[in-house]
């Protein structure tokens, strides 16, 4: 009975130590994808934590400058009570997000960002509470609109732009996030290569599942900056609306009914294009629309100063192109062109094939720009323009044809100082 014990006990103790026999071999290995897949954690977890940043930062940004002006306004105008005013509401709310921010970025330079933020909604406050104190006074319509002016929307603007570094910022340690992620795939292969071929097997398996995922975090870093682009491209200029607001007003005391009509139709068009149902992908034919409703509403307001054509055949209506892709170029070619000549001038819109590719032209013939500023200009668009830059809008264009299209696709600048300049879109011939 012993013996039977004994040898069943032998037996056993046999297939323990085959079994460890297979299992002590893949024990390093099982601790080393463990600890891959540890800092794989770590690296998606901070990945997460930049990604929420952005998302967070893209929607604060979208509509506070927008809204923080206008409620002012209405306040400072007489349409709005001081207690009916969401302001309070709304600065409460950006601190939240500001102090949710702070606990995602764990970049020294963003962290300061966040500390300006809270400084310039701190003045914000400031100036809101003065323009709240001073409505209790007769006679402060002047100095409202002083404040409303030269503080309340400097200090948006800078907040805005701010938010945009912050975003732009985050943006790039995403990069370097994936290149890091990638590198480290590299690493897993190489010390995979020197396994037997069980383990090399199992870690080829596992590294399909991580290049799957990375596959997955690249596609979803391309959707963000998409929208990222998106938001900042489709934000209409506030200055733009009012501006055009105010003509409409000033026409309509002027008894000039036709042409406030005409006006009104043309910023319904131009909205209805900028909005489209939320499409980033349009025609041409939609996209002429919009421009023309552009044009439109700028020729009512400067009539002594801009003409212009549009000429594009009915053959590239149906040509696929980015939404809001070539009024950033019209309004800089009026604002930087135009207005700076005397005596005014024509902004002309033209298109052509060059091959398998469409070419669209804005050609004005404003004050150009000199040798400098053009390939000051033409570094921009191409590298990472900021705000200062003055053609930030033109970078964004750029960005999004090429984020759609290739990097064989884009925006090119042509300028000779006193002639004009002339802003062409490539594009493929898609319908």
């Amino acid at each position: 009975m012993r013996n039977k014990k004994s040898g069943t006990s032998r037996r056993m103790s046999l297939v323990t130590r085959i079994r460890f026999s297979y299992i002590i071999p893949f024990v390093p290995f099982v601790l080393l994808l463990l600890f891959i897949f540890y800092n794989l954690w770590l690296n998606n977890h901070s990945y997460a934590d930049m990604i929420d940043s952005v998302v967070k930062a893209s929607a604060f940004n979208m509509d506070f400058k927008h809204d923080f002006d206008n409620e002012t306004y209405l306040l400072v105008v007489g349409q709005k009570e001081v207690a009916d005013s969401p302001i309070d509401a709304m600065i409460s709310e950006a601190r939240i997000v500001v102090d949710e921010l702070n606990t995602l970025s764990n970049s020294v330079e963003n962290r300061e960002r966040i500390a300006s933020i809270s400084k310039y909604l701190d003045n914000l406050e400031y100036y809101y509470n003065n323009i709240c104190n001073n409505l209790q006074s007769e006679g402060t319509y002047d100095t409202n609109m002083q404040i409303w002016e030269n503080d309340v929307q400097v200090g948006t603007t800078l907040l805005q732009e701010t938010v945009y570094q912050y975003i732009f910022s985050e943006s790039k340690d995403l990069d370097r996030e994936r290149e890091n992620q990638q590198k480290s795939f590299g690493r897993v292969i190489t010390i995979s290569a020197v396994a037997f071929v069980i383990v090399v097997i199992l870690i080829l398996v596992i590294s399909y599942y991580f290049n799957k995922l990375l596959r997955q975090v690249q596609q979803e870093q391309v959707q963000l900056r998409k929208a990222e682009f998106l938001v900042l491209q489709s934000q209409i200029n506030p200055h733009f609306l009012y501006n055009t607001l105010d003509a409409i007003t000033w026409l309509a005391e002027s008894g000039e009914h036709d042409t406030v009509v005409h006006m009104v139709d043309s910023l319904s068009g131009f909205f209805r294009a900028s909005l489209n149902q939320g499409k980033d992908i349009v025609s041409v034919s939609e996209e002429v629309r919009h421009i023309r409703s552009y044009l439109e509403i700028q020729k009512i307001r400067y009539q002594d100063i801009l003409e212009y054509s549009i000429d594009i055949p009915d053959e590239f209506a149906d040509v696929k192109i980015p939404k809001i892709t070539i009024q950033p170029l019209v309004e800089n070619a009026l604002y930087h062109g135009i207005k700076n000549k005397r005596g005014g001038g024509t902004i002309a819109i033209t298109a052509e094939t060059d091959g398998e590719d469409i070419l669209i032209r804005v050609t004005d013939d404003g004050v150009g720009m000199n040798a400098e500023r053009l390939k000051q200009v033409r570094a921009a668009i191409n590298e990472q323009a900021t705000e200062e830059t003055g053609v930030y809008g033109l970078y964004n264009v750029n960005e999004r044809i090429r984020l759609h299209f290739g990097d064989s696709y884009g925006i090119m600048i042509e300028s000779e100082e006193g002639v004009g300049t002339r802003s062409v879109i490539r594009l493929p011939r898609l319908s």
